[in-house]
């Protein structure tokens, strides 16, 4: 695995079916994430029943629910899968049906601001990832002041800009480490763009030490049309070769590596400036 987490968010392309459910813990496994994440709601106690009374588009949302029947078996299959298994809860309540089954939480970026909230999770003692998605600094270090406070003692910040899909050029990766020096916590990127360069660049430039994205399986998820969720094949290719880049680092020590050992023998004889070496070229003779 890379130094770095990949987290793949099935959002709302789950379409309410359990099978599909365990279909997206085994692609995030095969294309090498070290988590998948679900979320917990229920629309009646998203959004406000003023809202929901005058929009037809909020409640059809109802269809997006993930059952929380489901949890126990997405939970299995990703132990068997050796995966972490994580949700974000948008409620109290959520939080609490969570608790047997997540190896941390996941807050959104819509639910910095709930202080209730933020406080609930905290008091359950696991690690906390907290999107930060049109919040200013400020808000930022007041939702880290409240789970430090409340005993949360694992947090990780995800820079991230709530538009799907997001603009490459709005991006704004340089904020990783203005995130980071204010709130004194990691700080990784949360995919919109579908760019492998934008994630490249928040690594290895930024040094975010997660990545999360949106997974779809097949392009027929509830989110796949808005634009910002990759596919397998996509993000497969993009975890394998941030991998191939890490193995590539090496240990650092300068000395001849096992595949280039036979060619030092045919580097320059220092005596006459002639390949090869002058011990070599006595009794040589040309393999068949």
């Amino acid at each position: 695995m890379t130094p770095v987490r990949f987290i793949a968010e099935v959002s709302s392309n789950h379409a309410q079916d359990l099978g599909r459910c365990l279909e997206f813990v085994d692609a995030a496994a095969d294309c090498g994430c070290d988590a998948v994440k679900f979320q917990l709601f229920k629309v009646s106690e998203m959004f406000a029943p003023e809202i929901l009374r005058k929009s037809e588009k909020h409640r059809a949302r109802e269809a997006w629910e993930l059952p929380e029947a489901f949890l126990p078996h997405i939970a299995e299959r990703c132990e068997r899968r050796g995966i972490e298994f994580s949700c974000t809860p948008f409620s109290l309540e959520a939080v609490d049906a969570l608790l047997p089954y997540v190896s941390f939480y996941k807050i959104a970026s819509y639910e910095l601001l709930w202080t209730d909230l933020l406080k609930k999770v905290a008091h359950t003692g696991k690690p906390v990832i907290l999107s930060t998605g049109m919040a200013t600094l400020d808000e930022i270090s007041h939702a880290v002041d409240t789970l430090k406070e409340s005993g949360a003692r694992d947090i990780v910040l995800l820079h991230c800009v709530s538009a799907y899909p997001t603009p490459v050029a709005e991006a704004n990766l340089s904020a990783i480490d203005t995130i980071r020096k204010k709130a004194g916590c990691p700080v990784g990127w949360s995919d919109h763009t579908v760019s492998p360069a934008v994630i490249y660049r928040a690594v290895h430039r930024w040094q975010a030490p997660v990545i999360e994205f949106h997974l779809d399986l097949d392009a027929s998820g509830a989110e796949y049309g808005a634009g910002h969720c990759w596919l397998p094949e996509q993000i497969g290719l993009v975890i394998s070769d941030m991998r191939d880049g890490f193995a590539a680092d090496g240990a650092g020590e300068k000395t001849p590596t096992p595949s280039e050992s036979e060619d030092r023998e045919w580097r320059a004889d220092p005596s006459d400036g002639l390949r090869p070496l002058k011990h070599v070229r006595t009794g040589w003779a040309e393999a068949s």
